[in-house]
């Protein structure tokens, strides 16, 4: 229990830091251009954690957009980004306040964390997002219930380009309920369901002189399993069936569009092999699938998007999945495999004991060999395969150092350009 006796600032941990970030990024487009960007971030955070039953949590974070001359990515070049608030939490948890102010030990718990926060469910095939809202988690014996309501930050990517301002005024609704159950000893099966519905601004895009509203509400159901089959053998699985309605392609006035069902489905499957050596070393692999809708020309826009009249069988999640560095496609109209292995090869060599080197080989398909991706192809399946390489070193406590490079090489689908596509990154941190 909590003393009584001892005032709530003595009793409560705090904690604060922060970190600076020197970042140099190289890497091709489709069209074959290469875009240089050199950027510096500053992050600062506060923790406040009062007997283990209150935590308040804020972290702010700046940065400064250096490109070459005309690497730009948007018009406005080089930019000062203004301090935000990436993380700005509180949590509560029921079984330690019960503990810490009554002394009780009870069977279940419940845990409600309200604010701005990212949300990460399963594998993150349809959802990992900044939220603005709450989660609450409600535990018995082996049993675990997460729910959900929230909105995303506005400064959020939306992932329609189509959309005027899709990249600093996305307002999009999320409700959503996930269960799961530790089943046997080493598998935990769930289920979940998501409500997505869009409230981004009402506004009208005209392109070549056709004119577009936007609207796409979908729904999610999913199931899958996390767990391994031995010691050193652990998964994730997770499939999803998306369905709702959406806006169809305009073909002239914005009367011409019409609401169109979703019906689309996608599958992520990982199994990583841990070698169990000094060197902590693992392979693993990975399977992901997403369906594609044939009568669109982009696989994720309005623009250019479903065909009225017609279902809508492409899949556009808002989750986060490594599909490369140098190619990284939208997860929809994709059937991708990766082989990968990471390995600490310098274990109790002084500032080396800490550097983490892995390499990821990737092949592409498009899942509807008539469908489109985010960029211009043809009839074929095969899209490419890409090599990527990184490294992962903790010098000090205090001090690391991140590398990444991949190279994508198109396959026959792809209409752009034939040549390699690079990508590079590098990156030091300093935390204080």
């Amino acid at each position: 229990m909590a003393s009584p006796d001892i005032p709530p600032e003595q009793r409560a941990l705090f904690e604060y830091g922060g970190l600076v970030s020197f970042n140099f990024l190289a890497i091709d487009d489709a069209g074959q251009e290469t875009h240089i960007l050199r950027q510096t971030d500053l992050a600062g955070f506060l923790r406040v954690n009062l007997d283990g039953a209150h935590e308040f949590f804020l972290r702010a974070h700046t940065s400064y957009l250096d490109f070459n001359e005309g690497d730009a990515f948007r018009s406005s070049g080089d930019d000062l980004v203004e301090p935000t608030l990436d993380r700005a939490h509180y949590r509560f948890n029921l079984q330690r306040s019960m503990a810490a102010y009554e002394g009780r030990q009870i069977p279940f718990n419940v845990i409600v964390q309200g604010g701005r926060q990212l949300v990460h469910w399963a594998n993150g095939l349809t959802l990992s997002e900044q939220i603005d809202g709450a989660v609450v988690r409600v535990s018995h014996n082996q049993m675990t219930l997460d729910m959900l309501a929230g909105v995303t930050r506005d400064t959020t990517t939306d992932f329609d380009s189509s959309r005027p301002n899709f990249t600093n005024d996305t307002q999009r609704n999320f409700y959503g309920a996930m269960l799961a159950v530790q089943a046997l000893p080493r598998h935990r099966p769930y289920v979940y369901g998501i409500v997505q519905r869009d409230n981004n601004p009402s506004e009208v895009a005209t392109v070549g002189g056709v004119a577009h509203e936007f609207e796409y509400d979908s729904h999610y159901i999913g199931f899958g399993s996390t767990g391994s089959f031995r010691d050193n053998l652990v998964y994730g699985l997770e499939m999803v069936y998306e369905g709702g309605r959406g806006l169809s392609a305009s073909t002239g006035p914005v009367s011409s569009q019409t609401e169109e069902p979703i019906s689309a489905m996608a599958m992520d499957l990982r199994i990583d092999h841990l070698l169990n050596d000094p060197n902590r070393s693992r392979i693993g692999g990975e399977v992901l699938l997403a369906t594609g809708d044939k009568d669109r020309r982009t696989t994720s826009n309005t623009v250019g998007g479903n065909r009225s009249g017609t279902d809508d069988h492409a899949f556009n999640g808002f989750g986060l999945i490594n599909t490369g560095l140098a190619f990284s496609p939208d997860v929809s109209n994709l059937l991708m495999f990766r082989a990968g292995a990471s390995t600490f090869p310098l274990r109790g060599r002084g500032i080396f004991d800490r550097m983490q080197v892995g390499v990821n080989l990737l092949i592409f398909n498009k899942l509807n060999r008539t469908g489109p991706i985010a960029e211009a192809t043809d009839d074929n399946r095969y899209l490419g395969w890409e090599s990527d390489l990184f490294v992962n070193w903790q010098l000090r406590s205090d001090l690391s150092v991140t590398l990444r490079y991949g190279v994508f090489f198109p396959g026959d689908a792809i209409q752009t350009d034939h040549d390699e596509r690079h990508f590079f990154f590098s990156g030091i941190t300093l935390a204080f």
